[in-house]
């Protein structure tokens, strides 16, 4: 017998719709300084209608969605979570955690555990805005999730051509990664959030239809994590595959619909 979330998540496919050509972005040349500040005014744009109020009491989280150009190619910087992690082992998701009551705000702290997990410094990423709403992940965090375009280490503000001129990409050799946090980085393309080969209609906390997104060919020379009863603990995806799903899977679709490529 299917599941109810499956047979929910079906129905909802003529729902959600994708269009590519709509987007407020090139999805496939790289991002430029101008491509940047379009994103920023549509992320500030959104927020004075997604206004959210810290609510007293919840304990809070904050993640960065990492926009980077790799080998000229516009995309978001993901991570493999590590087997042996307490929550969500396994999974793809952003640099991010639990908000420390060290932390200046929310942004400091999903900069500090971006810069803990991946070896990302403040001075590298330039911050284009908070969207939302913030959800509750199933630990019982609210998560609040920011967008930063990501520059090679030095380079930051040193560009100096053109709006339209194409920004430095990184290289992910560069990356220190937390070895206890992280298994592994890859880079997702733009291009992927409309490659029908990957994506598949799901539901979010099924009630609300997203796109989740195919990523299994990406993580090259992973080959998986298994627990203590030899069960696979990666991916976490239908099939076997590994996805971008749950609530990072649903934020990149809210940010897809930010950049007027789904509806």
């Amino acid at each position: 017998m299917l599941s109810r979330t499956f047979i929910t998540a079906a129905a909802h496919a003529s729902t959600l719709h994708v269009h590519p050509s709509t987007s407020i972005i090139s999805l496939t040349s790289p991002f430029t300084r101008s491509s940047l500040r379009t994103l920023q005014s549509a992320i500030i744009a959104h927020a004075t209608t997604s206004k959210t109020l810290v609510i007293p009491g919840e304990i809070n989280a904050a993640v960065l969605v990492p926009l980077c150009n790799v080998d000229g190619v516009p995309g978001v910087l993901l991570e493999l979570r590590g087997g042996k992690l307490r929550s969500h082992a396994g999974e793809v998701s952003f640099p991010g955690g639990r908000v420390d009551p060290a932390d200046a705000s929310f942004l400091a702290a999903a900069l500090r555990e971006t810069r803990e997990e991946v070896g990302l410094d403040d001075g590298q990423i330039d911050i284009l805005g908070q969207f939302g709403p913030p959800e509750q992940s199933l630990m019982g965090l609210r998560v609040w999730p920011y967008v930063g375009f990501v520059y090679p280490r030095g380079s930051y503000g040193t560009d100096t051509g053109s709006l339209d001129d194409p920004l430095p990409s990184i290289s992910l050799s560069s990356l220190t990664i937390s070895q206890t946090e992280v298994a592994t980085v890859f880079h997702l393309p733009l291009s992927a959030f409309t490659s029908p080969a990957r994506i598949r209609p799901d539901m979010f906390r099924a009630a609300s239809p997203y796109w989740a997104i195919n990523v299994s060919d990406l993580v090259q020379g992973f080959e998986g994590v298994n627990n203590s009863l030899g069960h696979p603990e990666v991916g976490n995806g239908k099939e076997g595959r590994l996805e971008v799903w749950g609530l990072t899977g649903w934020y990149m679709s809210l940010l897809m619909r930010i950049l007027k490529v789904y509806t």
